[in-house]
């Protein structure tokens, strides 16, 4: 089975009103299906935005835009459950801050996913950042979760946390992996492409990056962003010798596609150059050390 997927590079906006986000997302929407994407990723913290529609004095307040974006999100969630179904497609929406009761009084960073026949569940992010922890008050939420779907199985490992290999490979029967990142320079883009490359090559699925790009003055807290939207696969057999499947240009607004085999992905798996996946507890020995290693002194 192949199907497409699209990775967004999404700037962010001051929004006059609820309807020119609504045209926004739908224009967007629409124009990833419309070149044939089952599967439309956005990016962490692309929510942020929805901070706008209580003011510019509200979303420029960190505290103040973490919960205006939280109340939004049931209509958020509205749309974008409505535009899946409408066109037919998966959508990984744009993560944002929610304030969940049954978690603690501090936000956690949330991402959900839906599906075309109406069905929706939502990942939180596991790890924070240190502008997470140390400023925003962020916290950590849910467990992670595998989503079985028509195109595969897919997880989620929102930006940082896709840097820490044991979630990936908490998530090794993940198919698909959406990397939805927002960072601020270069250096945190190329944090969590390397990243999301590793973990396609530990787990020998493809990984979908997507980004927040430009300016945001009017936010304290995403007001620069660097990125591109990425697809990567183990390179390997039946996948590019690099690595990359599709990459978009640094800092240019848009979505960048690629054909998704899964059949690549079940072959590469049981039968591939390398079988990192198959070989993973190859690592440790007994009591989870590290086998055949014997660290020495060389010295005087």
């Amino acid at each position: 089975m192949t199907f497409k997927v699209a990775a967004a590079a999404y700037p962010l906006d001051i929004l006059p009103n609820w309807a020119a986000y609504e045209a926004k997302l739908s224009s967007w929407v629409a124009d990833a299906a419309g070149q044939g994407a089952d599967l439309l990723v956005f990016p962490e913290y692309g929510a942020m935005e929805l901070a706008t529609l209580a003011g510019l004095d509200v979303a420029g307040d960190l505290e103040k835009s973490l919960h205006a974006v939280s109340d939004r999100m049931p209509e958020a969630n509205a749309l974008h459950a409505e535009l899946a179904a409408r066109h037919g497609v998966h959508i990984l929406g744009a993560s944002a801050t929610v304030f969940d009761t049954e978690i603690g009084k501090r936000p956690v960073n949330r991402a959900w996913l839906f599906t075309p026949d109406g069905m929706s569940g939502h990942q939180d992010k596991q790890i924070m950042t240190r502008f997470e922890r140390e400023d925003w008050g962020v916290v950590g939420g849910g467990p992670l979760r595998l989503f079985e779907t028509a195109l595969g199985k897919i997880g989620i490992l929102i930006c940082y946390d896709s840097e820490y290999p044991l979630l990936g490979r908490a998530l090794s029967e993940a198919e698909i992996l959406l990397v939805p990142s927002c960072t601020e320079a270069r250096a945190g883009y190329s944090r969590v492409r390397i990243g999301a490359m590793a973990r396609a090559l530990e787990a020998q699925c493809v990984s979908v990056m997507s980004s927040t790009v430009g300016d945001a003055a009017w936010s304290e807290a995403v007001d620069t962003n660097c990125g591109a939207g990425g697809v990567f696969g183990p390179p390997d057999t039946g996948f590019p010798a690099t690595g990359v499947l599709a990459e978009g240009r640094l800092d240019a607004a848009g979505w960048t596609f690629a054909e998704i085999d899964v059949d690549a992905i079940t072959h590469v798996r049981a039968d591939g150059g390398v079988l990192n996946r198959a070989h993973w507890n190859d690592q440790a020995g007994r009591d989870g050390v590290p086998a055949r290693i014997d660290l020495r002194h060389i010295g005087p």
